[in-house]
C-alpha cells in the first residue's frame, strides 16, 4: 500500500483539471501544463473536485507507479497554481551574473561571458550579482535549467568556487601538505 499514491490531490480554487485516459491537462492562474503519465494507473475525479489515483492491478510495477504518478499530478496542480523556483549562488573573486533581456549571462572565471538562454515558461531573476534564481511552472524543466547553470562551473572542493545550489554545502578538502 503506498502512503503517498493513496492520498487525493487537492485542486484549489481557479485550478482545472482535465484528465483524459492517462493525459492529465492542467490549468491555472500561471499557465497549463500537460502531462502523459506512465501506464499501470487509473486516473478519476472524486465528489469534493480532488483527483485520486488507483493502480490498475497489484504487480509491482504498477504499485512502484501509484506513488509516482500521485506525485506528478500534485507537481503540475502546485505549478500552475504558486510555480516553482531554485536559487543559485556564484561563488568566487569576480563571479557575477547580469540579466540580458530575458536570458541571462555569467561571468564565472572564463575568459568569456557564458550567455544562458532561457527556454519558455523559464524567467531568470538575479537579486544580488552573486545570486540567481530559475523561476517557472514546470518543476522538471526548472530543475534541469538549473542543472545546467551548475554545470558551467559546478563548485570545487579546495577553495569552494563555482556556482552552487542555495543551502549547499561543497565538502572541502585540504590543500597540499607542507614539504619536508
Amino acid at each position: 500500500m503506498s502512503r503517498i499514491g493513496k492520498l487525493p490531490v487537492p485542486v484549489p480554487d481557479g485550478v482545472e483539471v482535465d484528465i483524459d485516459g492517462l493525459t492529465v491537462t492542467v490549468r491555472g492562474p500561471r499557465g497549463e501544463l500537460t502531462r502523459v503519465m506512465p501506464e499501470g494507473v487509473s486516473l478519476s475525479r472524486d465528489d469534493d473536485g480532488s483527483v485520486v489515483v488507483t493502480p490498475d492491478g497489484s504487480s509491482r510495477t504498477e504499485l512502484s507507479r501509484w506513488g509516482l504518478v500521485r506525485t506528478l499530478v500534485s507537481n503540475l496542480v502546485t505549478g500552475v497554481n504558486t510555480g516553482y523556483s531554485k536559487s543559485l549562488e556564484l561563488v568566487g573573486v569576480g563571479y557575477r551574473a547580469a540579466p540580458k533581456g530575458s536570458d541571462v549571462e555569467l561571468q564565472v572565471g572564463y575568459s568569456h561571458p557564458v550567455l544562458i538562454e532561457a527556454p519558455e515558461g523559464i524567467s531568470f531573476e538575479v537579486p544580488q550579482p552573486t545570486r540567481l534564481v530559475v523561476n517557472g511552472i514546470d518543476k522538471v524543466l526548472v530543475g534541469q535549467i538549473a542543472a545546467n547553470i551548475r554545470k558551467v562551473r559546478p563548485p570545487e572542493p579546495y577553495k569552494g568556487k563555482g556556482i552552487k545550489y542555495e543551502g549547499e554545502t561543497v565538502r572541502r578538502k585540504a590543500g597540499k601538505a607542507a614539504g619536508r
